[in-house]
């Protein structure tokens, strides 16, 4: 009867114990997305700013082109060429330029705490 009592007592610590480790993986990838997550959000924010500086750039540099070439609309056409020639070149090269250096990144955060252990 006591046997009975402490197998009963031992499978209630292992259920325990279980319950405890799942919940602390839940808290885990819970930790690890909210990192990946935030860090995504401040480069985000910081490539917006680079594309507010940029586009003011493109501005000013298109209405001096104009200037220069006697034509305000001339030198925006030609500052909209150079965006589109980026454009296709970043299609292009979308997947090396892009997707795989944001996966690898993302990879990296995952597993950056795994490596401190």
């Amino acid at each position: 009867m006591e046997e009975l009592k402490k197998i009963e007592d031992m499978a209630g610590h292992i259920k325990e114990y279980a319950q405890v480790r799942i919940a602390e993986a839940r808290l885990e990838v819970v930790e690890k997305a909210a990192g990946v997550v935030s860090r995504l959000v401040a480069r985000m924010f910081v490539a917006l700013i680079f594309v507010v500086c940029v586009t003011f750039a493109a501005t000013a540099g298109a209405l001096v082109l104009g200037k220069w070439m006697g034509s305000a609309a001339g030198g925006f056409f030609v500052a909209a060429g150079f965006f589109f020639l980026a454009g296709i070149v970043a299609v292009l090269a979308k997947q090396r330029l892009i997707c795989e250096p944001v996966m690898d990144e993302i990879i990296h955060q995952l597993y950056e705490n795994n490596e401190e252990d």
